[in-house]
């Protein structure tokens, strides 16, 4: 899956955030840039954490941006990844909702979509590959993670 993200340019890298909803913005602008998505789709995550709280970080540093399926504004199933240097804080009285590392998902086809979640959830179990993640700094080093990982 790294590898995917890392031919379709679905990737970026930030020293920090002011906000989490500049985060979540972030997250999803590689998928804005090939027109997987529109701005409306970032605008959904949003308004679902502000009602439900940050049910996006799946894991202490690892969060999952994503709406419901079909959501507005999605135009084709996508995963991009962010990894931020400074964690992004999504409530300031649990420390254990901050992330750095962005799987941002859009979801048009259901099939593709339950894929992407699975092997996502695979990489999550992996937590040398989450702590090399939270090292990488640049492409380079994406790829190196990639290819260590096979994935």
């Amino acid at each position: 899956m790294l590898s995917i993200i890392i031919d379709l340019n679905h990737y970026v890298f930030h020293e920090k955030f002011d906000t989490w909803q500049e985060a979540i913005i972030a997250s999803c602008q590689p998928l804005v840039k090939d027109g997987s998505i529109d701005e409306r789709y970032h605008e959904q995550i949003i308004d679902c954490i502000e009602e439900y709280g940050p049910y996006i970080v799946l894991a202490p540093m690892v969060a999952m941006p994503h709406s419901q399926q079909n959501a507005e504004g999605v135009f084709k199933t996508s995963v991009s990844l962010m990894i931020v240097r400074e964690p992004v804080q999504f409530d300031k009285d649990d420390r254990e909702k901050d992330a750095k590392i962005f799987f941002t998902i859009a979801s048009e086809n259901n099939e593709k979509h339950l894929e992407n979640l699975m092997q996502l959830s695979d990489m999550l179990t992996n937590q040398d590959l989450i702590d090399d993640l939270l090292n990488t700094q640049d492409i380079d080093q994406l790829r190196e993670v990639a290819k260590k990982y096979s994935i």
